[in-house]
């Protein structure tokens, strides 16, 4: 991401977006979709100039004259060609005199006559229902400087945060349109979709095919050339959502109106999918026995029938569907209840002959509030067709309820670096220790990189505590008696002096420690020798966090001693305002210094949490973590698939970094939130009592 304070970005984005339910006719489970039609046609139009000039520099030149562009021109980019009308920039150029509704309607028909996968799908009609003055507003807050020049796939990041928004507000169909990206991520890390036919028969938005195509682009090929996505959904709406969220990332996908129970458009793919991928909806009990009993997709019969003659529990419907599509050699990665893995009855006896099948590759447990809408706890299973024959009586079981982020108050998900240690160890499973390998060295390479970056963020806060003490000296000179106020002044300076010294010394150790980093080999012997190299750097790393957060408190004490206790308020030679100003930049210096530091550290202890678990680089049981378990110990167990039964329980951990302030900080930050979430509650109590004219 290019973009510093995206986040910032996307919440203004948000609530502006949000004035929709206020200022129009539409409901809350309404206005969505004209929201995500505007911000189709933003994301378009960043990806539409974002290849342009490259497309233009490779035409060639005819008489001095080069062709008009053409829709082949972008297909090989993975963007949309967009013709004039359906340019962003024309659309929020258009004053109050003109007809913006009108306007984007025919943006969006314009798209759907060259785009055919596109047709009848984008929102058109909707616009009407908007003023004409509040859709211009709303372009325009769409279009926002910052945004403009942005490289990268930013919009598309805007787009899934868009879709997470309104799933957390359970504007359509209680936000199952929506898997959490960090899941959708480790599905796609385990089964590695690089080719062939993708295959999810609960489609949602299609965030199993946008992340799937992201893959491809890390191994630097065209997802639209080596991916072919087949989709099934049952909601119109929902199917609308999915076209529209390829689309704006340059890609194609055949998605199908279903009821996957009874409908089977893509029976083609039976037994000749490379991927499957899904997240389904969990534990459904409508589903009509009769008419499904003769499927051909439940190889291992119903999983159970209740006397209403209805599927008792439509898991292993799914889990079965997911198997019977794959080829001889396919992957599948899908998201299950937590119930389905050690439940009994009918249930049991179709787990027992998928479990005996051998396809059973990987069960990995995720703690609960990763889902917007759901709290519970998940699991996520993976099937392979193509396991080795040493592994076919096996299935690696990984517990990572303990291993998440918290995001929010009521949502976790997993960092970037928590998804690859997961994945590392599925690395290490399928014997692919140079994998694992290079993600350990890349880890302590990125220790000394982010450290040896100290310089500057460290260099400018001392300059900042110089300049405040500077502001702050005249007033001293005016303090004659030896007091608690110039012995906090005297240690101010000196520690400011020693943290410039220890920095210093601190850059100057790293550059040695690089030097001799660099020396040595990255077999697994050779970076458990690094790890021991590079550990003084992340020691020295927390310690100058406190020494930097020491200078600060110290500064602002003295400003808080000479205010309260010698009123410097009321002396000509105390400039309130610039030494508030000063001691503000400060502070905004520090937390870069010390978030500059912490990364150094950060980085140390993914690569120790590797290190430590699997030192030799190979696979082995972890207390738990991960445990690979036989046939035997399955049928022992009930042939339940559920990893906390069989990995153990983690040792309780001490967090040597555990900062109380900071954790009051947290408290304030979770007390606001709440007090933020009920005004929220408030209004829209309001409002529905206004509504309903009470």
């Amino acid at each position: 991401m290019q973009l510093d304070n995206i986040e910032t970005i996307e919440k203004h984005l948000w609530e502006a977006a949000d004035t929709l339910r206020t200022n129009s006719n539409y409901a809350s489970n309404e206005y969505f979709m004209p929201v995500m039609g505007l911000i189709f046609l933003r994301h378009a139009y960043s990806r539409f100039l974002a290849v342009k000039d490259d497309i233009e520099a490779g035409l060639p030149t005819r008489g001095g004259m080069k062709p008009n562009l053409k829709k082949t021109d972008f297909a090989q980019k993975g963007a949309l060609f967009l013709r004039p009308e359906a340019q962003f920039d024309y659309l929020v150029d258009l004053t109050d005199a003109d007809d913006r509704a009108d306007a984007v309607e025919h943006a969006m028909e314009s798209i759907e006559k060259d785009y055919e996968t596109l047709k009848g799908q984008l929102p058109k009609a909707e616009y009407k229902e908007l003023d004409n003055d509040i859709l211009g507003q709303l372009l325009r807050t769409l279009n926002p400087d910052e945004l403009k020049q942005a490289k990268g796939d930013v919009f598309g990041r805007i787009y899934e945060y868009f879709l997470t928004g309104f799933a957390n507000l359970k504007a359509h169909d209680a936000g199952e349109f929506f898997t959490p990206i960090s899941l959708v991520e480790m599905i796609t890390n385990v089964i590695e979709p690089d080719h062939g036919k993708v295959l999810d028969p609960a489609c949602g938005s299609g965030g199993m095919f946008v992340q799937s195509a992201h893959f491809v682009e890390r191994l630097q090929k065209n997802p639209n050339q080596v991916l072919t996505f087949y989709g099934m959904e049952k909601n119109p709406t929902t199917i609308r959502l999915a076209k529209m969220n390829l689309a704006v990332h340059g890609l194609e996908g055949n998605i199908q109106k279903a009821i996957t129970y009874y409908d089977d458009p893509h029976s083609g793919l039976w037994g000749d999918a490379d991927f499957v991928m899904a997240n389904p909806p969990f534990n459904t009990d409508e589903v009509d026995a009769d008419k499904v009993k003769k499927d051909r997709r439940l190889p291992y019969g119903l999983p159970g029938v209740n006397k209403k003659k209805k599927v008792s529990n439509g898991n292993y419907l799914w889990i079965s569907y997911f198997l019977s599509y794959l080829k001889e050699d396919g992957r599948a990665g899908f998201v299950m209840s937590s119930q389905a893995s050690s439940a009994g009855g009918d249930e049991a006896k179709v787990r027992e002959a998928i479990i005996k099948s051998g396809n059973v590759d990987v069960m990995l447990d995720v703690r609960g509030n990763f889902f917007y809408t759901r709290s519970v706890p998940c699991q996520l299973w993976f099937f392979n067709k193509n396991k080795p024959k040493k592994y076919q009586d096996k299935v690696l079981m990984l517990d990572a309820r303990n291993v998440y982020r918290k995001v929010t108050r009521k949502i976790y998900d997993f960092s970037p670096e928590q998804l690859q240690n997961l994945t590392s160890i599925v690395w290490l499973y399928r014997g692919e220790s140079d994998r694992f390998l290079e993600l350990v060295s890349r880890y302590q390479g990125k220790v000394l990189e982010e450290a040896l970056e100290v310089g500057e963020p460290a260099k400018a806060f001392n300059a900042a505590i110089t300049a405040l003490a500077g502001e702050i000296d005249p007033f001293m000179q005016t303090v004659q008696d030896q007091t608690e106020l110039q012995t906090t002044c005297t240690e101010l300076k000196q520690t400011s002096q020693q943290l410039s010294k220890d920095i210093a010394a601190y850059l100057k150790q790293t550059g040695k420690t690089d030097a001799s980093w660099q020396g040595i080999d990255d077999s697994a012997k050779g970076l458990q020798k690094a790890l021991k190299l590079i550990e003084p750097i992340a020691e020295q790393s927390r310690d100058l966090v406190k020494d930097a957060d020491h200078v600060y408190k110290l500064a602002s004490r003295l400003i808080e001693q000479a205010e309260k206790d010698h009123e410097a308020k009321q002396s000509d030679d105390w400039n309130s305002r610039e030494i508030n100003k000063q001691r503000k930049a400060a502070d905004e210096l520090r937390k870069k210094l010390v978030a500059q530091l912490k990364q150094a550290r950060y980085f140390y202890k993914q690569a120790l949490w590797l290190q430590s678990r699997f030192p030799a680089a190979k696979l082995v049981d972890v207390e738990g973590l991960v445990k690979l378990v036989d046939h035997k110990e399955l049928e022992a167990n009930d042939w339940s698939l559920t990893p906390g039964r069989y990995v153990g329980v983690a040792p309780e951990e001490v967090d040597e970094d555990f900062d109380f302030e900071e954790a009051l900080r947290d408290i304030h930050i979770e007390l606001k939130g709440l007090n933020e979430e009920a005004a929220v509650l408030a209004q829209q109590i309001a409002r529905n009592f206004e509504e309903l004219g009470v």
